[in-house]
């Protein structure tokens, strides 16, 4: 990708945009997708229909007791754990055109030299200590319990079940010793408490720091900017960033205590977007090109995550930035989504509450998918997933944007001699129709910089209504019969909203608008990079042949619709 150097005014030359990396202990599934994933690639697409030059990184969070809790349930070693997952998230992703410039792993070589860089900066300029401390220990199992390994009840909400690093309830940090009722998770036994020694990081030293840095994010998320603030509030404490397992990172220090002893996986993860930036630099052939992305102070930063994972990104990830002192730029925005429930319940892999991305997208289309989980996105509070409100939802798109695009091509091809119908008898109503395309286009563009993408897909949607409407006004199979070049015009009007919407649904449904280009043929707008400005821009191609239209978005009966329902829900965990 070239250097952009005609970015329109506002927005940057090239932007970095990373999701929060999954784990690989199992399949991601579509609450995953609605928190970081989907809205992070809408935005990376919008940007590049901007002319910015946009790096989309993520990967797999390969170490840690996730993963090492999933090996010891099926008695097989994490690394086979994270290389059944990693590959098959990469592919669901995919499946939902989610598309990252590189899908990386935290357990490669490279993440493990930065994670130990970062450790020995931190560790050299003070901000680490080292200290005895008390930990849970299960004489059953025989072995310390990291703090996933523990579950009881929250000691902030009272939320049973919570984990011992944080409560999924309150989105708060706990302290696996103050747990009620704590359980050993791998047998159920009540731990015992004993003497341990690990590694901390200095949080309380960039207090003033991350309040100030913090205080100047005005253009926030209110959840995000809420939550750090409220643990800044409390005052930030030492954490510990060493865990008892054998995978993971090694503590990099010559100290006998070492042993036996990684690094927190919340301390390797989002180094794991440096070290992806680099590895995908590398394989571009231009290895110094990260440096645009992470040290270029006039390069923004966008984190794209779900909400339990506001502290480790609004907090400690840009404290481990301030104290390495390499010139490695702190995120510009941390965008946080609530949690997508199943039903009444949260989305859960352990407990097999799940609707895997990729078996979703194989029946309903990946621009099925991605319209219902942009149309409910839980942006400002939880939302939940209905099988009866899908369904409605996709009658929505299907009535609206398929219909609209099918009607005004059917009748091009039919009556028309499939060409794109002459521009010269165009009626106010069919100007004003046309106008609308650029009030949607600039409408939807300011949503999307403030992250608000629900909105944004409603005014594309609302452009597609307005054309529906102006379609049934205009009434060209009537003006056919006694006003052909009136008839041309209002079809000529239809179809320019068409390629409008083209390439304005196109970082919301990107499978929708290469196949409605398709369908334009010699008439098609430009889609993707560099196009956005163009909607509703230039004459309209009167003349130009048209290709063969297609049904976006086909009509379910009952009986089909209940039977893909079937297969996807088939598939648990």
């Amino acid at each position: 990708m070239s250097d952009v150097a005609d970015a329109p005014a506002g927005l940057p030359k090239r932007a970095l945009v990373t999701s929060a990396l999954p784990y690989a202990n199992g399949h991601v599934h579509i609450g995953h997708l609605a928190g970081a994933y989907l809205p992070a690639d809408i935005y990376a697409r919008y940007l590049r229909a901007r002319g910015v030059e946009v790096a989309f990184i993520c990967g797999s969070d390969e170490h840690g007791a996730p993963t090492t809790i999933a090996a010891d349930a099926e008695g097989v070693t994490p690394g086979e754990i994270v290389d059944r997952y990693h590959p098959a998230n990469g592919a669901a992703f995919e499946a939902a055109r989610v598309e990252f410039d590189i899908w990386g792993r935290t357990s490669s070589a490279r993440n493990h030299e930065n994670a130990q860089y970062f450790f020995k900066r931190l560790h050299d300029g003070g901000h680490i200590s080292k200290k005895e401390s008390e930990q849970f220990y299960c004489a059953t199992c025989e072995r310390f319990l990291a703090d996933r390994y523990v579950e009881g009840t929250c000691h902030h909400c009272g939320e049973a079940g919570a984990r011992g690093d944080q409560c999924d309830k309150c989105g708060r940090l706990i302290d696996a010793l103050k747990l009620g009722e704590p359980k050993c998770k791998i047998c159920g036994s009540t731990p015992e408490v004993r003497k341990t020694t690990h590694w901390y990081f200095k949080l309380c030293d960039f207090q003033e720091s991350l309040t100030e840095w913090l205080e100047s994010k005005t253009d926030w998320r209110m959840n995000v900017r809420q939550g750090a603030m409220g643990w800044l509030r409390e005052g930030l404490r030492e954490r510990a960033i060493t865990r008892d397992l054998a995978w993971g990172i090694k503590v990099p220090l010559d100290d006998p205590d070492a042993e036996g002893k990684v690094l927190y996986v919340w301390f390797d993860a989002p180094i794991g977007y440096l070290t992806f930036t680099q590895q995908w630099a590398e394989d571009e052939g231009t290895p110094e090109r990260w440096k645009d992305f992470w040290r270029d102070p006039e390069c923004p930063i966008a984190h794209f995550i779900g909400k339990d994972n506001i502290a480790f990104h609004a907090i400690t990830w840009p404290a481990m930035l301030m104290g390495a002192e390499d010139d490695t730029q702190l995120p510009s925005w941390v965008v946080a989504n609530e949690y997508l429930n199943l039903g009444e319940g949260k989305f859960s892999k352990s407990l097999g509450r799940v609707i895997r991305i990729a078996d979703f997208a194989r029946e309903f289309g990946s621009d099925g998918l991605r319209y219902h989980i942009t149309a409910i996105a839980p942006e400002s509070s939880d939302s939940e997933f209905t099988w009866e409100d899908f369904r409605q939802r996709y009658g929505e798109l299907a009535g609206t944007l398929g219909n609209l695009c099918h009607r005004g091509l059917t009748f091009a091809a039919k009556r028309m001699g499939g060409r794109f119908p002459p521009v010269d008898r165009l009626t106010d109503a069919d100007r004003e129709a046309l106008a609308l395309v650029r009030s949607a286009r600039d409408a939807a563009g300011k949503s999307l910089l403030r992250f608000r993408f629900k909105e944004a897909l409603g005014h594309v949607m609302e452009l597609a209504r307005a054309g529906n409407r102006h379609f049934d006004e205009r009434a060209p199979w009537q003006s056919r019969k006694t006003d052909m070049p009136d008839c041309e015009a209002a079809i000529a009007a239809s179809l320019g909203i068409v390629r409008g919407l083209a390439t304005l649904v196109h970082p919301f449904l990107p499978d929708a608008a290469e196949r409605l280009a398709r369908s334009l043929g010699a008439a098609a707008p430009e889609i993707g990079p560099g196009s956005w400005d163009s909607a509703g821009e230039g004459d309209l191609p009167a003349g130009a042949q048209l290709g063969e239209p297609e049904v976006l978005f086909p009509k379910l009966d009952d009986d089909e619709f209940a039977a893909k329902v079937e297969r996807v829900t088939a598939s648990r965990g």
